[in-house]
């Protein structure tokens, strides 16, 4: 920075001062004591979630006025903002509670798990779903077929069965309920919720999973049909704590894939009169989660929390993030404060060149959703062959893993190392609480765990730089790549 940079920024920070006195006596308070060193985990073209030197505070007598709250109404130069790149975390103000992060045991994903040789597997396993390692707490399952398959099913095929009589999880027990098992022993605080891309076709005016939308004459078959999926997983050791109506209710995804069409009314219907009346009379306490689709169904949102007696059954959200901004789940927040939100669906292109790499692509999407009020982070598929597969239908996804099955073989995304920052570092349990910063390229995020630890995590989308963070009268100072991200946590 030039001279005339740095004088630019000492004046608008001094005349800053002089319009708030009282921030000049700031540097002769005494501090209080300062938190612990600071544990710091780095990730950026040299290297993957990698411990570096823990950081120190002191006291933060020369940097008080870039630490305070600057009112909106104060119009800081270019010169002085740039005069140096800064986060003040401030504990008091909390928000909401925090579920986990996770991923989707798809059937495409249990499948190519269950081709790694037992050693390798249980490794995997280990790495992702254990409470000392990544400790992916909150995951996906599906009910039925999605597109991510090895092949099309429900757990009702063939002509119309409104009686369910040929109702069975059997396809399951071949490889998707033998992983769910382990992963529950592994972790016995997962959480499991579970998502139908399609009824069976017989209840569809098409009378096929592939697109389509639901006949309403079967609504009542169809919400027997979701109780008798958690029962027969509960029957298997696999509790099933939410579920979603429908994966992605307003496409039909032009008949190239499991999926189904649900119009607002119907949806509403379906939960009024069908399903909540129907765990509530069976005293399931499995909790429905709405939408299941993109940041810009928000409104839609809105309309059915504002019914009262919509809300007897409903108060979770689940949002996917292709479509619309993450801050369209704010508009939710300010009209129904007490509503849960959940991400619930983001997806890897296994083509994709950065697939390896794309660390702060990531970093910034899970910023955003805990900040605009998100319990839950989740991933699409947890593992896919190197070849996108098993997939019956039209998109490229991949996984947070993928695996070679010849090979057996290993490769871990760039949505991994970001998950890895953010499920290692953030408790279940944990708030969110306040963090602060006007630097440009910059994604934070601040929670506090259970324990009092505190963990700020840092995505550094621009240029290498120096970033001043500031707690109660204490400064730290870490460095950042570019491309790079890095969870600081200290109590």
């Amino acid at each position: 920075m030039g001279l005339g940079a740095v004088t630019a920024a000492d004046s608008a920070l001094s005349s800053l001062a002089a319009k708030f006195p009282e921030t000049s006596s700031l540097p002769d308070r005494v501090p209080p004591a300062p938190p612990s060193p600071i544990t710091v985990r780095i990730t950026n073209k040299d290297v993957r979630f990698a411990a570096g030197e823990p950081i120190a505070w002191q006291p933060a007598l020369n940097s008080a006025l870039l630490s305070m709250t600057v009112p909106t109404a104060i119009n800081i130069s270019a010169a002085a903002a740039a005069a140096v790149d800064t986060v003040r975390v401030v504990p008091r103000n909390k928000f909401q509670s925090l579920l986990g992060f996770g991923g989707c045991f798809s059937d495409a994903s249990c499948y190519v798990i269950n081709q790694l040789q037992k050693p390798k597997r249980e490794e995997l396993l280990h790495d992702l779903f254990h409470p000392s390692e990544m400790r992916l707490t909150v995951n996906r399952t599906c009910i039925g077929a999605a597109d991510s398959a090895s092949k099309l099913y429900s757990y009702d095929d063939g002509e119309e069965d409104p009686e369910l009589k040929r109702f069975s999880i059997e396809h399951d027990r071949a490889y998707i309920l033998p992983v769910l098992q382990r992963v529950r022993e592994i972790n016995p605080n997962i959480f499991f919720f579970s998502s139908p891309w399609s009824p069976p076709g017989w209840m569809k005016w098409n009378k096929s999973m592939l697109g389509g939308s639901m006949n309403r004459q079967y609504m009542a078959s169809y919400a027997q049909y979701l109780l008798k999926f958690l029962q027969a997983y509960a029957a298997e050791g696999v509790t099933i704590d939410a579920i979603t109506t429908q994966n992605e209710v307003d496409t039909d995804q032009r008949g190239l894939m499991p999926a189904c069409t649900w119009p607002q009314e119907c949806e509403t219907d379906f939960i009024t009169d069908h399903i909540g009346p129907l765990f509530e009379k069976t005293n399931t306490p499995t909790k429905i989660w709405i939408l299941d689709h993109n940041f810009v169904y928000w409104g839609r949102v809105i309309s059915q929390l504002d019914n009262p007696d919509f809300r007897t059954y409903v108060n979770a959200v689940a949002f996917h993030g292709y479509v619309g901004e993450p801050s369209m789940m704010s508009k939710v927040h300010a009209a129904h404060s007490d509503a849960d939100l959940h991400f619930t669906e983001g997806s890897t292109d296994y083509n994709d060149p950065h697939y390896r790499d794309d660390w702060t692509k990531w970093g910034k999407i899970y910023t955003d959703v805990l900040k605009n009020w998100c319990r839950s982070a989740v991933a699409w598929n947890i593992a896919t062959d190197e070849h996108g597969k098993p997939n019956i239908g039209p998109y490229p996804t991949g996984g947070i893993v993928i695996i070679n099955p010849k090979t057996q073989e290993i490769i871990r995304s760039g949505q991994y190392w970001t998950l890895a920052h953010f499920s290692r570092s953030i408790l279940n349990g944990a708030h969110r609480i306040e963090s602060q910063s006007i630097a440009a390229n910059l994604e934070h995020v601040a929670v506090e765990n259970p324990d009092g630890q505190k963990v700020l995590i840092l995505t550094n989308t621009g240029a290498a730089r120096t970033v001043e963070i500031f707690q109660e009268g204490q400064s730290a100072k870490i460095s950042l790549e570019e491309n790079s991200i890095a969870s600081l946590v200290w109590t």
